[in-house]
């Protein structure tokens, strides 16, 4: 089966959409749970319960977001595909493996797409629970989860540097700044109110 899938989405050439994809909404994620958790502390003596409900929320919602709205447009792309391959040869493809990756291709795409800032969330998540589950060695769990959205970001730009050949840690490191750009602006907009 996986052998199966491998071949259409080399057939219908969707690894590159595939990697971005999941590079896109793992960056998403990331940056989602670290706009919430930095808002969480600069309001105040918050607790780390609070903080995974509402974090594991926008997890869920950025992942189910991304299943659906992946796999309704990607679906619309490669019916649109298929009907300008077949226009062109002059033939039905409905039983060919073209007529199969349009099938399945999405599906793909779309769990990739969904799963990415779920998985990437909930690896920020790892420190608010081991603190929640009593492990006194993560002591400031917040502080703990924004160095797991940090390192996740550089490593999500790292992944990049083998596509766009930028050397790996300046790739990393140009994620890491958006990180930090994004701390700025909800420090600005948030430090200020709070």
């Amino acid at each position: 089966m996986i052998t199966r899938l491998l071949h259409l989405i080399r057939l219908s050439q969707s690894q590159s959409i595939i990697r971005r994809y999941f590079v896109v909404n793992g960056f998403d994620g990331a940056l989602t749970m670290f706009g919430l958790i930095l808002g969480f502390m600069l309001s105040g003596n918050i607790q780390v319960s609070s903080v995974i409900n509402v974090c594991l929320g926008a997890a869920i919602a950025l992942s189910v977001s991304g299943v659906s709205s992946a796999y309704v447009s990607e679906r619309a792309e490669r019916k649109f595909s298929l009907r300008k391959l077949e226009d062109a040869m002059l033939t039905d493809l409905r039983h060919s493996r073209h007529a199969h990756a349009a099938k399945f291709v999405p599906v793909a795409v779309a769990l990739v797409n969904g799963l990415a800032p779920l998985l990437i969330s909930l690896l920020i998540m790892i420190p608010l629970w081991l603190n929640e589950a009593g492990f006194s060695w993560v002591s400031a769990p917040l502080l703990s989860s924004l160095s797991v959205a940090g390192l996740l970001l550089f490593a999500l730009g790292v992944v990049l540097s083998n596509v766009s050949g930028i050397p790996w840690y300046l790739s990393g490191l140009k994620t890491l700044i958006i990180g930090f750009s994004t701390a700025l602006l909800i420090y600005f907009f948030v430090g200020a109110r709070a």
